[in-house]
């Protein structure tokens, strides 16, 4: 839950942002739309914002444009938070004049924050290590691989563990900005910043909610791979690993192995996935009510499709409805506050 006050940078309101060749201008756009514009409703006290960049060069940025910053490294060095927005790809090193100035800053009491890709950037500085951190769904697999001794919790927006904060995916990044400033001003002040971004100020549920869901490559036998066809076909009819091996014509444990295998989780996980996908897609497209959606998807009762909705995709089908359904239009307005299913 959000804090009032942030008990690691309660009076130095200097904000730094890493800007670097390959720069990810969306994330560099959220923290100089948030830390960086006059808000004269927050008082004198408001963040001093300034860009710094280590890398004596040129700087590209997405987009086609060149970057010049505005701040020195005794900035960086000065600053009371200091985020990295995105980094310029997962397999890009980091310099280690970006990762030492970064460790040398968090010991002298700075707060550090990545947003997306920015997560490697940090991971590579070691601030990570034995900590719990959020990226992007798509790259979380390969940052836990690289960095053991990172918690990564793929499922949040952000994590905030006081003096080092990261996000998901370019949107969630809004989301972490604002827990800081509700964090360092109150949620009234937050709440006047999301009102001029004209988005939520506290978003509910993670970004499990935006993530496509994996097709199963159909590498093995066609007895195995019709199966996924034929409950996809018959969700709404009750199905057992036992009926499903009869179906493969194998063994129990011989199906459970193979389609393990084949689509990465066992069968009755992988039966509620799709019919919680298909819940969800109902609920985009259609006005057909709670009760019906569980009976043709198979959750059976509304209780059952709230609960298993908001367990696996940390919302109510209600909220997620409001938030992504059709309007009478066929519109849906709020999309754009989402986070987005691909990586920015």
């Amino acid at each position: 839950m959000p804090k009032n006050e942030n008990p690691w940078c309660p009076a130095n309101r200097r904000v730094v942002s890493l800007v670097y060749d390959g720069l990810c201008t969306f994330e560099f756009g959220i923290t100089a739309e948030v830390f960086g514009l006059d808000r004269p409703e927050a008082g004198p006290n408001w963040y001093q914002f300034k860009s710094v960049s280590l890398e004596d060069q040129v700087l590209h940025a997405c987009g086609g444009l060149t970057v010049a910053a505005t701040g020195t490294e005794a900035d960086l060095h000065r600053a009371g938070t200091i985020i990295v927005p995105g980094w310029r790809g997962p397999d890009e090193p980091v310099p280690d004049q970006i990762c030492n100035a970064l460790v040398c800053a968090h010991a002298g009491g700075a707060r550090i924050v990545s947003i997306c890709g920015g997560a490697y950037v940090l991971a590579a500085a070691g601030l990570l290590d034995g900590r719990r951190a959020t990226t992007h769904w798509r790259f979380a697999e390969g940052l836990a691989q690289r960095y053991p001794a990172i918690e990564i919790d793929a499922s949040c927006l952000y994590v905030d563990e006081g003096d080092v904060l990261t996000s998901a995916g370019s949107s969630a990044g809004i989301d972490l900005c604002l827990h800081i400033v509700r964090s360092d001003f109150g949620a009234e002040l937050a709440n006047t910043v999301a009102r001029r971004l004209v988005m939520y100020s506290h978003r509910q549920g993670g970004q499990s909610q935006f993530i496509e869901r994996p097709v199963p490559m159909k590498r093995e036998a066609y007895r195995l791979s019709s199966i996924l066809d034929h409950v996809r076909a018959h969700l709404q009819h009750p199905h057992t690993v036992s009926s499903l091996a009869r179906h493969a014509g194998m063994s129990e444990r011989t199906f459970q192995r193979r389609f393990c295998s084949l689509t990465g989780l066992p069968p009755l996980k992988w039966i509620l996935r799709e019919r919680l996908e298909q819940a969800r897609i109902l609920l985009e497209t259609s006005s057909t009510p709670p009760n019906d959606i569980a009976s043709v998807t198979g959750l059976g009762s509304a209780e059952n499709l709230r609960f298993q909705f908001g367990r696996h995709y940390g919302v109510s089908p209600l909220i997620y409805r409001n938030r992504f359904g059709q309007g009478p239009e066929g519109a849906r307005p709020e999309t754009s506050q989402a986070l987005p299913r691909h990586p920015g």
